[in-house]
């Protein structure tokens, strides 16, 4: 039977941090480097537990995100996996869920940023793939992403318009 547990990063030991990133590691195929795990940290995470094994995962980190001219509390998805026998199953789902909640309940909105392969899965959610222009608020100014346009995804808690522009916070590694 899978458990899942909602806990702040400085609540998990050691050992606990160690198993997240292992399953991470796995579960992106050796492409989740050190600034990937560092965007993932300092948040809330979802870890979904079938008896002691720890199958699935996901974390949601406070970012800001400029738009309408507003700067909104964004509750950021970050780290969403599940062990490669274990998919299919549910357990995805059930991380997604206990992280939906975290952000409709401190968040104006939930923010992520999709691999091509979870795109349906965030829209069956009732995630909305952002229509308008994305940018990234760097030390230089503000820069288009029009590379990651089609891949973000928002959960609107506040009111929001799909259609406008929507600007992330500086972060090394990936912005989005």
């Amino acid at each position: 039977m899978s458990r899942v547990s909602v806990v702040h990063t400085w609540q998990l030991s050691g050992a606990a941090l160690a198993a997240v990133r292992e399953l991470l590691d796995e579960a992106f195929d050796g492409d989740f480097g050190e600034e990937d795990w560092e965007h993932a940290l300092g948040g809330v995470h979802a870890l979904v537990h079938d008896g002691d094994e720890l199958v699935g995962h996901g974390a949601v980190v406070q970012r800001r995100l400029l738009h309408g001219g507003r700067a909104l509390r964004a509750g950021y998805v970050e780290g969403v996996a599940v062990r490669a026998d274990r998919r299919r199953r549910g357990v995805g789902g059930v991380v997604m869920a206990a992280l939906e909640d975290v952000v409709r309940g401190a968040y104006d909105l939930g923010a992520l940023s999709a691999s091509e392969d979870a795109l349906e899965f965030y829209a069956a959610r009732g995630w909305q793939r952002w229509r308008g222009r994305t940018f990234a608020l760097t030390p230089g100014g503000v820069e288009r992403t029009e590379e990651e346009d089609d891949g973000v995804f928002v959960l609107p808690v506040a009111t929001l318009d799909p259609a406008g522009d929507l600007t992330c916070d500086w972060r090394d590694g990936d912005v989005w």
